[in-house]
């Protein structure tokens, strides 16, 4: 399997889609600066349990641990909105909402990665990334 990937946010979301869907508590994806910042946001934002960086001989890897053994998956959908042949940009009052709330955005904007409610505060607006509920 190559390492490179034309969309690797729609690789990360879709290896743990399928972490999740075959029962797998751990995932382990080749990592990048935007990976990682998905991930952490996705674990402050509490779908996650951890994301670590491991050392690697050609690259190091982003492994990203989607709950405890005994925990059911806290994510029940997982959906990447801008993609490379159409990207979605959204200014800041017209940040979705997701669930009424209850899910979260994730926008990259000129101050980094962030929710769309952190954005919103912020007054900013920027490239949609995803949805989770």
């Amino acid at each position: 399997m190559s390492l490179q990937s034309t969309d690797p946010i729609a690789d990360l979301l879709t290896r743990i889609r399928n972490a999740i869907s075959v029962g797998n508590d751990t995932v382990s994806v080749p990592t990048s600066k935007l990976k990682q910042s998905v991930a952490e946001q996705l674990v402050k934002s509490g779908f996650l349990k951890s994301a670590k960086v491991e050392k690697g001989a050609p690259r190091d890897t982003l492994v990203v641990t989607i709950n405890d053994e005994d925990e059911a998956p806290k994510i029940t959908y997982l959906e990447r909105i801008s993609k490379p042949g159409r990207r979605v940009y959204a200014k800041a009052d017209e940040i979705p909402s997701v669930l009424n709330g209850r899910g979260i955005v994730i926008i990259s904007t000129s101050k980094g990665i962030m929710t769309g409610t952190q954005a919103r505060k912020a007054r900013l607006g920027g490239e949609l990334i995803c949805k989770v509920y």
